[in-house]
This record gives C-alpha cells, structure tokens and sequence, in this order.
C-alpha cells in the first residue's frame, strides 16, 4: 500500500495518488473523494484519482479483509519498530548544526538547511522543514537507513523540499510520528511516513513513498 489508514482518507478534487490505497478495520465510506468504481470481483474498488493501483476496504468480499488485518498489523509492527529504535550515539556526522550538535533534538527540531547522515533520530519536540530544505545524504550507500522520530509532529513549510544525494533512497527514510504530519502548499517530502494520528498535505504539495 502507498496509503493504508485506520481511520480514513480523504481526496480532493486534482489530488491523485499512484499504488494502492486502502483502510481498516474502518469500512470503505471512510474514504471520500474518490467516486469509487467497484469491481467486478467485489473485492476491490477502481477510481480515476488513483493511478496504476486498486482500492481496498475491510467490508468488500473476502479475502480482502483478512488481507487488511495482516496489512494494518505490520503496519503497527513497523511503527513500533521504529518508535523503539535507540538514538544513534556521539557527535552528529552531518552538515549545519554547529559543533556539539548530536542525534537528539537536533537544530532544536529545524532540520530545514541541515545535511542529514545515516542514523536514528529522536526528538521529543516538533520536527520542521521550515526554513530551506533538508538533505539526506547517504553516503554512496543504497542500503543507508534513516529513522526520524518524535513524540510530536512534522511540519513542512511551502515550498519546501527533502532531497536526497549520494544514494539515499525515500524507502529507506523512516518518518516515526506521535502525532501529525503536516506538508505546506508545493512542497516536496520523502520517505515512509509511519504515523499514529493524521497526515495532511496541503493543494499543490508532492509525495514519494509511503502513508501508513
């Protein structure tokens, strides 16, 4: 799935996602925006705002939702997972945050203008994106895993981007939330977004990866 919720999802008019989507245990009038097409098999829907993928809900024929259960299960294995991931330890290897700066609260929770290097990141305060873009650099490593999480919220400003250099891949980028995400009008964001409240993005904003 590129969006699997619990609670809903919701489009509007000229959004348009690529992959599957689906919820549950929620049934499928949690999604709207969609004009939802069902088809013949019932075990999955069709809808012309979502490209190159099906749309799935726990009450369409079996064994659709069974498939959901495992689906949101592994969903709530991977955010745990990355929820209890120690910080990475020692100095910070990366660009921008001045001497002294270390994996916890970096920037005091502004990574826009930082290089970020392989590790896990933890912050028990907002993470934003705010005042330039945030670079993932991956050090001419394909496999260099990323994991930023806070106990509180991500927030995108406009027009801003995650960009990624030297390898770094967005299915490696672990965004572990508490509570929301939030992506400003236009910008540009990466990564798998593992998220226990809501994610939002904003007309004109872009998204490569995951919703979970």
């Amino acid at each position: 799935f590129v969006i699997l919720a619990k609670a809903g999802i919701t489009n509007v008019p000229g959004g348009v996602i690529t992959g599957n989507i689906g919820v549950s245990p929620i049934a499928a009038s949690a999604m709207t925006g969609f004009d939802l097409i069902m088809d013949s098999s019932n075990e999955f829907s069709t809808s012309e705002q979502v490209v190159d993928g099906s749309v799935y809900a726990p009450n369409y024929m079996s064994p659709t939702g069974t498939k959901l259960t495992t689906a949101v299960s592994d969903m709530l294995t991977a955010y745990n997972d990355a929820a209890a991931r120690p910080v990475t330890s020692g100095p910070f290897q990366g660009k921008g945050a001045g001497a002294g700066a270390t994996y916890t609260n970096l920037g005091a929770g502004e990574i826009g203008g930082l290089t970020l290097t392989p590790g896990v990141y933890t912050y028990t305060i907002d993470v934003r994106i705010t005042g330039s873009d945030v670079t993932f650099d991956g050090k001419n490593n394909p496999s260099s895993v990323f994991i930023i999480k806070t106990s509180k919220n991500i927030l995108q400003a406009a027009n801003t981007n995650v960009i990624l250099t030297n390898g770094a891949k967005a299915e490696n980028i672990f965004w572990s939330v508490a509570q929301e995400v939030n992506i400003g009008a236009g910008a540009h964001m990466k990564g798998i977004l593992l998220v226990a409240t809501a994610v939002k993005f904003i007309t004109g904003s872009n998204f490569v990866g995951r919703v979970l």
